[in-house]
């Protein structure tokens, strides 16, 4: 198969054969999907296979692939240039679209990527607060920057379970603690016994070992502890922002967090990432302040448009009433089928994203992942697959709905899972 031969090339040129590691299908342990092109929900291969897609560019394609709008925006955009290293009236524009939205946002930083707005956002923290510490949660992934690759999520649960990656220095990662998600208890000692933390950073619904949201009040906690301390709290909206709501997972909670990363969707199917927050704390980056950053395609207009484009989409009345539906509609009957069989899987759902944990009965921090069971996911995957359906390829992911999919696929993956249960479970 051409898939198989460009893979097979691709690992004589490239470590593993991919760009990032996840692409490779380790945990299903086969050769990969090599995309050739995408529309709707659907995505097709470069032997002309098509699949039902799940994963959505992991969560960026909230639209589907190639939305006519958002295609049409920057095809119009790219005939003026692809990249000026000058300020463009896009950036501008998006910017002031996402103050609108997020209210906890006052000014932002955009960037090329999830991980320089983590790390942005960690450098800019102990800049604002002169601390050297920063809170993460084991399970949580908040990209491939040294002092947050411990403990995580994603890919890297694979890798290992303390330092996460070899070439991450102990005296880089020593300023980093981890605790446990959902651990009230953990989060009160750690504060009671010290006083130069200058930031917790949380996604505020897990999704990068599995969709897994925060118990009744622990970001309303987080949000206590950190406030009373003079520490900033951060919120890893990378996934979440503009996925769970239009004003995105803080906003669904109700929570106000001092810094908002966000990436993927604001980007319209293009690479980005962007940093937010309060005014006050925003201004000690350069060229105002002393906490430097910087970056060549930050901003890039092409993907400015993409993304106010995709925003103003969003905006539509009803959207995400309408993609609720489709959700429920989805998650409904593998919900009763586990719920009357009693099969030991969990299914695990917030808004349009979503997770099916095999082996176990309990899905609240990563500790509950120590038993999931990584061959029964393997067959699901394959199952699926064999059956036109692409899911996100590991146990340890999460999986997406778009406003592109259609009552009829649904129905049809939904009745896929139900007959994996019946011959498996």
């Amino acid at each position: 198969m051409k898939s198989r031969l460009i893979y097979q090339s691709s690992c004589q040129v490239m470590p593993g054969g991919v760009s990032s590691p996840i692409r490779s299908f380790s945990h299903v342990k086969t050769p990969p999907i090599i995309a050739h092109h995408g529309k709707g929900d659907m995505l097709t291969d470069v032997d002309g296979k098509s699949y039902i897609d799940f994963c959505m560019s992991w969560g960026a394609l909230i639209l589907g692939h190639a939305h006519e709008r958002v295609v049409k925006a920057a095809c119009e955009e790219i005939q003026l240039g692809s990249s000026f290293g000058l300020s463009t009236e896009g950036e501008e524009k998006l910017a002031t679209k996402i103050v609108e939205l997020l209210p906890s946002v006052e000014k932002i930083r955009f960037v090329s990527s999830g991980t320089e707005a983590t790390m942005t956002a960690i450098r800019l923290a102990r800049g604002f607060t002169e601390r050297p510490k920063i809170v993460k949660f084991t399970g949580h992934y908040h990209g491939h920057s040294d002092s947050l690759l411990v403990q995580a999520g994603s890919g890297v649960f694979s890798v290992n379970s303390t330092a996460t990656s070899k070439g991450v220095n102990l005296s880089t990662v020593g300023d980093t603690i981890c605790l446990a998600f959902n651990d009230f208890d953990a989060v009160s000692a750690l504060f009671e016994e010290r006083e130069d933390i200058a930031a917790v950073i949380v996604e505020p619904i897990a999704a990068n070992m599995g969709v897994i949201a925060p118990e009744a009040g622990f970001l309303e906690f987080l949000r206590e502890c950190t406030r009373a301390r003079g520490t900033l709290l951060i919120f890893d909206e990378v996934i979440t922002g503009f996925r769970t709501s239009l004003s995105g997972a803080q906003g669904r909670f109700a929570i106000d967090p001092d810094l908002t990363c966000l990436g993927k969707i604001i980007g319209g199917g293009f690479s980005v990432g962007a940093l937010g927050g309060k005014a006050e704390i925003m201004d000690h980056l350069a060229p105002l302040g002393d906490v430097y950053q910087a970056g060549t395609l930050s901003g890039n207009p092409v993907t400015m448009r993409a993304g106010i484009e995709t925003l103003l989409t969003l905006e539509g009345a009803g959207f995400y009433e309408t993609l609720e539906k489709k959700a429920q509609r989805f998650a409904k009957p593998v919900e009763n089928a586990i719920q009357t069989c009693g099969y030991n899987v969990v299914f695990q759902r917030i808004g349009s994203m979503f997770t099916l944990f095999f082996g176990i009965q309990e899905a609240c921090s990563r500790e509950d992942l120590k038993n999931l069971d990584q061959k029964m996911f393997a067959r699901f995957f394959h199952f699926l697959r064999e059956r036109g359906v692409y899911f996100s390829p590991s146990p340890y992911e999460a999986c997406f709905l778009s406003s592109a999919h259609s009552d009829e696929h649904l129905d049809f993956t939904a009745e896929a899972i139900l007959r994996f249960f019946e011959e498996f479970l």
